[in-house]
């Protein structure tokens, strides 16, 4: 008798099927999902981009908002192209949209980040530089190894004077 029971309030719960308005339904035929025992990868499908808190920083001459990003048939989304649907959206070229800090939600289909968009090129010397190197903007700079350094500064140290400049640049060459 209890069996029943328990089979009628199953039953009578039918509503928690139905997706409310803020949920993305994807539909997938079931002879896929039975052959991988997921859903299919593809990395051509669609991805929809929504922003919030949303801010027009007059001061670094940009705009900065969070950005969600639902992916539901892809792993991942590359910055470069959300930062190409970013200055589709906002009308500014590709390089003066900076997407960076995308986190993937657990179990994949939503990932949220920071994205930066600014209002011209000069702007973007308010940019961190390793941000601009990693876009392609700016390069690296090459400087000594950290044992290198460290070690001509002990060197200048054992010495008085106009000798500290020579005794760092003795054994560098």
């Amino acid at each position: 008798m209890a069996t029943s029971a328990k089979h009628n309030n199953t039953a009578a719960r039918p509503s928690t099927c139905i997706p409310s308005s803020d949920e993305v339904v994807l539909l997938v035929q079931i002879d896929d999902i039975r052959q991988t025992g997921s859903i299919p990868i593809d990395s051509t499908s669609p991805v929809t981009l929504r922003t919030r808190k949303f801010i027009t920083n007059r001061l670094l001459q940009r705009k900065q908002m969070v950005l969600d990003v639902i992916h539901p048939a892809r792993p991942n989304v590359s910055k470069a192209e959300l930062s190409e649907k970013l200055s589709e959206m906002y009308k500014t070229p590709k390089e003066q949209c900076v997407v960076f800090g995308m986190r993937t939600a657990f179990g994949g289909g939503r990932s949220t980040g920071f994205a930066l968009v600014y209002d011209s090129r000069d702007s973007m010397k308010f940019e961190p530089k390793h941000r601009l190197v990693r876009v392609g903007l700016a390069e690296k700079t090459e400087k000594a190894s950290r044992k290198l350094r460290k070690e001509r500064k002990n060197r200048a140290k054992k010495v008085r004077g106009t000798k500290k400049t020579k005794a760092g640049d003795a054994k560098k060459k």
